[in-house]
């Protein structure tokens, strides 16, 4: 079966770090592209961050410089390191996994709450 798990969100104070982990079962990450996402209640889910299958990576101007994305394909797993977090950071969080032509899996997401 092939499926992301994503692990590591909680509750975390204003200021603090969290680092988000999205791990593959039942296929390699290497040929793929890996995004973060999240979604706040009564929002549209949004785009993060982003890596591609050669490390190249992105980020919504909201996040940058707080938020870093990074790949280890040895483990099959992607992490989404999150500093100095705000109340508006706020949301469940999606990983995705994408490859031309068709290839698009989600996880079931994890939830970060920042608040004091």
């Amino acid at each position: 079966q092939l499926q992301l798990v994503e692990s590591g969100g909680g509750l975390v104070q204003p200021g603090g770090s969290l680092r988000l982990s999205c791990e593959a079962s039942g296929f390699t990450l290497d040929s793929y592209g890996i995004g973060w996402f999240r979604q706040a209640p009564g929002k549209e889910r949004e785009l993060v961050a982003r890596i591609t299958s050669d490390g190249s990576t992105n980020y919504a101007d909201s996040v940058k410089g707080r938020f870093t994305i990074s790949r280890d394909n040895v483990k099959k797993t992607v992490y989404l390191q999150m500093n100095s977090l705000k109340p508006e950071d706020t949301a469940v969080y999606y990983c995705n996994a994408d490859r031309l032509p068709l290839d698009d899996y989600w996880g079931q997401g994890t939830q970060v709450t920042v608040s004091s």
